[in-house]
């Protein structure tokens, strides 16, 4: 089968190659899956599991990307819950080869049926945005209709996400971004925008939630708008930034099938959308994993047709 790997870390993207790889097969409680959409973030060859197993031992080369949409073809002794020819999306294990190739092996339970009305390239843009989104909002951050939350990024893949969820909930979402960011980010729910190059970011009062994509010093700052009781939730790892009365919590999203079932009907019913910058086959994923431009909107990369 077609395949990206990587093979040379101190190469970064420039050591990423379109190879021909050897099928998977399906292990214990695992399926296979012929990938017809699969999506990657842009900072995954910075991550230790593209590089070595859990216990530090090198696994190059490795194939890169964690989020498919596709259909079951095979599985694995024991498995149960899906079935052959089902339509199928979901987030892989990091430490496993990953969605960018023709085929995948993957456990049964980091999977959700996908409805036949939900494009393949649509559900493979939701899934990390989504869970990300989803988790960071209700499961960390405890999000409740009437709360106020401020979205970092909210014109990016996950912020858009987070912004249209958090709306949806019932709660006051006040984005941030670039200046030329703002309508996006107003078209993706959020209610107010701040401009990080030129608006002062504590003078938007205190909320009882802030979403960190960014990190830094926007999360530093950010602490100070949480008020009595709030969180402060980042994706970008351990930080410094610390609310005076409010808890920080920094997380790594994990697969939920009942989180993808929630988020792909939403996406049925029209209360949330994908954000989508481009389209690439995987012939051609080599050149978008290596653009040099800045893409807005996520990547997705479509193997089979």
């Amino acid at each position: 089968m077609k395949a990206m790997v990587v093979t040379d870390q101190a190469a970064g993207r420039g050591g990423v190659k379109l190879v021909e790889r050897p099928e998977p097969q399906a292990s214990i409680n695992d399926v296979l899956i012929k990938i017809h959409a699969s999506g990657f973030t842009g900072d995954e060859l910075t991550w230790p599991s593209t590089w070595t197993d859990r216990v530090g031992r090198d696994r190059t080369p490795s194939i890169p990307g964690h989020e498919l949409a596709g259909v079951v073809t095979a599985l694995g002794y024991g498995t149960t819950g899906l079935s052959i020819g089902q339509r199928v999306f979901g987030l892989t294990d990091w430490y496993r080869d990953g969605t960018l190739a023709e085929y995948v092996a993957v456990e049964a339970r980091d999977l959700a049926p996908l409805p036949s009305d939900v494009d393949f390239t649509v559900a493979a843009a939701l899934v990390m945005p989504g869970l990300t989104a989803w988790q960071g909002l209700f499961e960390h951050g405890r999000l409740t209709a009437g709360q106020s939350v401020l979205v970092h990024g909210a014109a990016g893949v996950v912020g858009s996400m987070a912004s249209q969820l958090a709306r949806d909930a019932g709660a006051y979402v006040i984005g941030t971004g670039h200046g030329s960011a703002r309508q996006t980010a107003l078209d993706f729910g959020a209610q107010e925008f701040v401009d990080l190059d030129k608006d002062a970011l504590e003078d938007i009062g205190e909320v009882d939630l802030v979403f960190d994509v960014l990190g830094g010093d926007i999360a530093k700052r950010s602490a100070g708008v949480v008020r009595a009781g709030g969180t402060l939730v980042t994706v970008t790892g351990p930080t410094e930034a610390r609310p005076s009365h409010g808890q920080v919590i920094d997380f790594v999203v994990v697969s939920d099938r009942a989180q993808l079932g929630e988020l792909v009907q939403r996406v049925r019913n029209g209360r949330l959308r994908t954000n989508i910058g481009n389209l690439a086959s995987l012939d051609d994923a080599v050149a978008a994993f290596n653009r040099t431009e800045r893409i807005r909107g996520k990547t997705i990369i479509r193997v089979h047709p």
